[in-house]
């Protein structure tokens, strides 16, 4: 029986095996779901905000950023076997769910994601990104399947390695 995980807001998880990672009510945050196939190991970020924490900021907190969630997405897996050129990337989220049209946050989280993954070098293979929709994301660890919903909608099937 697989053991699954809920990834709240500013938060980072990582395993490796029958492990469910998973994520919900994402909307203009960015889920960023990592995954190394050699060593069967995975991560979820559920990033809140773009760019790297204060330096005043609680240590708990600061994996509401982009940049310091994706260290430490990168720092955890290595911790359990990864190099970083194993690792891939896929993003979910990034939604103006509630379409207001001076909302920018939706656009700053997606494109910060990106840039600072590749300053990282990390491969990003699929996203679901954008949109008004909001979404959930799952990473089965054991089988390197990432899956998602948008709405009410069924999973659908985003990336497989």
């Amino acid at each position: 029986m697989k053991k699954v995980i809920d990834v709240q807001i500013g938060e980072v998880k990582a395993g490796r095996g029958k492990l469910m990672v998973q994520s919900k009510a994402i909307g203009s945050c960015i889920a960023i779901v990592a995954y190394d196939a050699v060593k069967n190991i995975g991560a979820l970020a559920h990033v809140m905000l773009p760019g790297r924490a204060p330096a005043d900021k609680k240590t708990r907190e600061k994996t509401k950023y982009a940049a310091n969630a994706i260290d430490a997405v990168v720092n955890r897996m290595s911790k359990l076997g990864s190099k970083k050129d194993d690792i891939e990337v896929v993003l979910v989220g990034g939604g103006n769910i509630l379409n207001r049209e001076n909302d920018t946050i939706c656009n700053a989280n997606i494109e910060s994601a990106l840039e600072l993954l590749g300053k990282k070098g990390l491969k990003v293979r699929a996203r679901a990104v954008g949109g008004t929709a909001r979404r959930s994301v799952a990473l089965d660890v054991e089988r390197g399947i990432i899956s998602y919903k948008e709405g009410n909608g069924s999973e659908k099937q985003l990336w497989r390695a």
